[in-house]
């Protein structure tokens, strides 16, 4: 995975003129659950089919030139860097809520993770 790689890329897609920001996502291992409690390392699954479905949709949104997305699937320790997301677009209100919606559902129907406690 490589975040910058990702920007080039979306700097390169035939409709970038009609961009006016990026907006990127780096989804990183955390040191405790969402309750606090200590954490070791992360597994992390992903539903690849349906990612390739929530992309397609977000790439079809009003003033979206592209959008993004790589899962780093397996075992990761703390600190790692699991989920990278990069939107093109217009505008700040349609790039930013193409974002979160993508990023929301990517979390909610796609990525499964098992949290190693210490």
């Amino acid at each position: 995975m490589d975040l910058m790689e990702m920007i080039q890329k979306v700097k390169s897609h035939p409709d970038f003129h009609k961009a006016g920001m990026i907006l990127c996502h780096n989804g990183v291992v955390r040191a405790t659950t969402r309750d606090g409690k200590p954490v070791s390392e992360l597994t992390l699954t992903a539903d690849r089919q349906r990612l390739e479905a929530i992309v397609a949709e977000a790439k079809k949104r009003p003033g979206i030139v592209e959008v993004l997305v790589e899962i780093r699937e397996g075992l990761h320790p703390v600190g790692d860097d699991v989920m990278y997301i990069v939107v093109a677009g217009d505008i700040r209100e349609n790039v930013s809520e193409t974002l979160m919606d993508t990023l929301n559902r990517i979390k909610a129907e796609v990525t499964r993770k098992q949290e190693t406690l210490i």
